[in-house]
């Protein structure tokens, strides 16, 4: 299993097959607390090989640099069923996120978990404006 694409973006789309991204950011800038954010998404393109057919759950959580959870955890599961002789296959997946609300500024993440293992843990910031 790799992870081919994984990024918090403006809006993401999954279109035939095709993973369609608007507006990759890492940092949020925010005049006064608590900012709330009114709409965003997670952009995952994970790809599979045979041997790893079958349902996976998937987990994501949104946190703070103390670990605290912004949102509950998002918990899902799908399954994996390559054509014919493929090896190799891929998966889009777009988690869209509305009125995540943040107290303080700092550094906050997303962490990524499929099948119970820790895949990645992207960073990102919530900042006031210069």
């Amino acid at each position: 299993m790799d992870l081919e694409v994984f990024t918090l973006c403006d809006a993401a789309a999954d279109y035939q097959g095709r993973l369609s991204i608007l507006g990759i950011f890492d940092t949020i800038f925010a005049a006064s607390l608590p900012a709330l954010h009114p709409q965003c998404s997670v952009a995952l393109r994970i790809r599979f090989s045979k041997v790893e057919e079958g349902k996976h759950n998937l987990v994501l959580h949104i946190v703070d640099n103390d670990g605290n959870m912004i949102i509950p955890p998002l918990n899902g599961d799908f399954g994996i069923q390559l054509p014919g002789n493929d090896r190799h296959g891929t998966i889009n997946l777009v988690l869209n996120l509305q009125g995540l609300s943040f107290n303080r500024y700092g550094e906050y993440a997303v962490n990524l978990a499929i099948d119970s293992n820790e895949l990645d843990s992207l960073p990102f910031w919530v900042k006031q404006p210069k």
